[in-house]
């Protein structure tokens, strides 16, 4: 049993063929999937996906690349928004300083705004951070002190001393298909440095296909070759992390309900 903590179900490459995806997300094992937020705008496309299909939740945030595009979301809409039942995290938002798709003034004040919601309502904060460790360790160090609050690491590609940090303030890491790709190294020595129980896998779909799929477009049951490729870095049988990812998802994301 494996469980894509984090896909885009409502972009087009998969929202055109949604039962296909969700078929052959069945037939691999995959028993739940978060589809995740990048604009508060579309809360109510994410709503109705998550309530049509019992095996998907869905989150409230703005991406970091639109921060600039909502600058008006504040923690008490979040708040709100987050209150529906298969609502099950804040985000994603963070710092992306790789694309700098949108000012970095804009990226803070929206993480902070997202961390101010996460901690009001004890949901996870769902976090994607490229290329900005050090003032990401920064943040969640700082506002760690001021009132703590759960979090995830989506698609982890910093270096050991963010998942180190991230790990000493209670937080979780996830691992997406670049696990699997062969200059990922360092990715791979903080996936088999991170403890039993605080991992989970995800595709981060339609993006960002795992080998042997690399290239094409990503779904939600190509997770099971991350997780296979997080079995060998970690030196034990697919089911364990099967087992593990699972366990730790319903523990971080608590709202969520198995079957």
């Amino acid at each position: 049993m494996l469980i894509d903590s984090h896909c885009h179900l409502d972009f087009s490459d998969l929202a055109k063929d949604r039962d296909g995806v969700l078929a052959r997300a069945k037939a691999a094992g995959v028993t739940g999937m978060v589809t995740i937020s990048t604009h508060v705008a579309r809360f109510e496309t994410y709503r109705a996906i998550a309530e049509a299909h019992l095996e998907i939740w869905f989150s409230v945030g703005t991406h970091p690349h639109h921060a600039d595009e909502e600058p008006d979301v504040m923690p008490e809409t979040l708040v709100r928004l987050s209150q529906h039942p298969k609502c099950v995290a804040i985000g994603e938002a963070g710092l992306d300083y790789f694309y700098d798709n949108a000012p970095k003034a804009a990226q803070e004040t929206g993480l902070l705004r997202h961390i101010a919601a996460a901690r009001e309502t004890g949901l996870p904060l769902v976090i994607h951070a490229r290329a900005a460790d050090e003032r990401m360790a920064d943040i969640l160090k700082a506002e760690s002190a001021m009132g703590t609050f759960s979090f995830l690491l989506h698609c982890f590609t910093g270096g050991m001393q963010l998942a180190r940090t991230a790990l000493e303030l209670g937080g979780y890491i996830s691992f997406s298909g670049i696990v699997t790709f062969r200059n990922a190294e360092e990715i791979r020595e903080v996936a088999a440095m991170v403890p039993a129980d605080r991992y989970l896998v995800e595709t981060d779909a339609p993006y960002l296909a795992p080998i042997p799929h690399r290239g094409a477009t990503n779904e939600p049951s190509y997770v099971a070759h991350t997780a296979a490729k997080l079995a060998d870095v970690r030196g034990v049988s697919l089911e364990q992390v099967g087992a593990e990812t699972t366990a730790n998802f319903f523990r971080l994301f608590s709202k969520a309900r198995a079957g």
